[in-house]
C-alpha cells in the first residue's frame, strides 16, 4: 500500500473491525488479520496493540488507575513482609534467652 498515516492506520483497524462484525464474529481485529507492513505502521503510529485498538476507539481505554492500585498493593506487601520480619525476629530473640 505504500506510505501509511495515523489516520489510515487508525482507518485500517475500524475497517476490518466492521468486516469481522459483517461476518459475524465478535472479536478485536488481531496482528494476524493484517499483513506486516500494515502491522508495523499500525503500531508505529499507535502503540502496542491494544493502545492502538484504544485510539481507533475500538476497545474501552484502560483505567490508568491500574498503577496506582498497583503501587498500593505493592506497598502494603511490602509492609506485611517487614512486619512479618519482626515478628520473626523478635520470636528468635525470645528463643535465644529462653535458652540462656
Amino acid at each position: 500500500m505504500g506510505k501509511y498515516t495515523r489516520e489510515m492506520s487508525i482507518q485500517l483497524l475500524i475497517d476490518k473491525k466492521k468486516r469481522l462484525e459483517e461476518a459475524g464474529e465478535n472479536r478485536f481485529p488481531q496482528r494476524s488479520d493484517f499483513s506486516d507492513e500494515e502491522v508495523c505502521a499500525v503500531k508505529a503510529f499507535l502503540g502496542p496493540w491494544p493502545r492502538a485498538l484504544e485510539a481507533a476507539g475500538i476497545k474501552e481505554v484502560r483505567n490508568d488507575d491500574r498503577k496506582r492500585l498497583n503501587s498500593e498493593k505493592r506497598i502494603r506487601a511490602k509492609r506485611r513482609r517487614t512486619e512479618a520480619k519482626k515478628v520473626q525476629k523478635q520470636a528468635e530473640k525470645n528463643t535465644t534467652k529462653g535458652e540462656q
